[in-house]
């Protein structure tokens, strides 16, 4: 099974519009006036430090491990897209509560749900 991951960061004071963020950011890869831009090279440092048991390819963008699944980075100034497969909860915890570090909460595709509570909303 395969899941997909998506985290941005809204700027102060805008709109949510999470559907309309995932299609044009995540999906479409262009930048927003809503989206803050991230430190891009820092999260995958962090990334590749936490998995640095795994497998990784492509300068830090793949990941793979046996028994663990595998998964794709990708990126653009303003949001990470994590393409996972075959991963393991704990594992794809991990991925999230990284993100969240970054102040990025995870917005899920399968449900059209990001999950941002604790944000300023």
């Amino acid at each position: 099974m395969s899941v997909d991951l998506d985290f941005w960061r809204y700027k102060d004071g805008v709109e949510h519009q999470n559907d309309i963020v995932y299609q044009t950011a995540c999906c479409d890869g262009k930048l927003m006036e809503s989206l803050d831009f991230l430190p891009i090279d820092q999260i995958l440092k962090k990334i590749s430090t936490v998995f640095s048991e795994w497998i990784i390819q492509d300068n830090g963008k793949n990941f793979e491990k046996e028994g663990h699944g595998a998964f794709e980075i990708f990126t653009t100034a303003q949001m990470v897209r994590l393409n996972c497969y075959h991963m393991q909860k704990t594992d794809i915890n991990s991925l999230i509560d990284i993100l969240i570090d970054f102040g990025c909460p995870l917005y899920d595709p399968q449900i059209s749900t990001r999950f941002d509570s604790w944000t300023d909303r």
